[in-house]
């Protein structure tokens, strides 16, 4: 086990990132910000929403495989349900680093996700944002970081 600013510095990391959950119709979807920050601070992020072909004006990947080149690191903002079969992707495509967002609510987190990332060598995040951390972070998200202790684990 890390602890979360360790775990989330080496996600951070990662300079080619998938968002999936990403919404065609983004009013507040968390992972749509996700998504937009990434973009803003220079990484290469690919949107994954398997029932839209654009989101953010750009294009939408129907899943995680059918991103050229593939990705280093996958930010999962799907309902908990989906986010086992993300995690068997992930692992089918050699992907070592996972973080399931999960803000106030009940987010995407997914205890089954979590053990069978661990179990294949993935390092999961399994809640908070990446927003709250390392050359991502706003204000904002840094106090949410600590206002939602609970949904932030500690160690990963």
């Amino acid at each position: 086990m890390q602890g979360i600013k360790q775990a989330a510095s080496a996600f951070l990391a990662s300079r080619r990132v998938a968002v999936t959950g990403v919404s065609r119709t983004p009013k507040d979807h968390g992972s749509n910000t996700v998504y937009k920050r990434l973009r803003e601070r220079g990484y290469e992020v690919f949107a994954v929403n398997p029932n839209a072909h654009e989101v953010e004006g750009d294009r939408c990947y129907q899943d995680l495989k059918s991103i050229p080149g593939g990705v280093q690191a996958v930010v999962i903002g799907t309902r908990p349900e989906i986010a086992e079969d993300t995690m068997r992707e992930c692992a089918e495509l050699g992907i070592k680093q996972v973080w399931m967002h999960r803000g106030p609510g009940a987010g995407s987190v997914s205890a089954a996700a979590t053990d069978y990332g661990r179990q294949h060598g993935i390092t999961v995040i399994d809640g908070g944002c990446p927003l709250m951390f390392g050359p991502t972070a706003d204000l904002g998200h840094r106090i949410m970081r600590f206002a939602l202790a609970g949904h932030v684990p500690k160690q990963v």
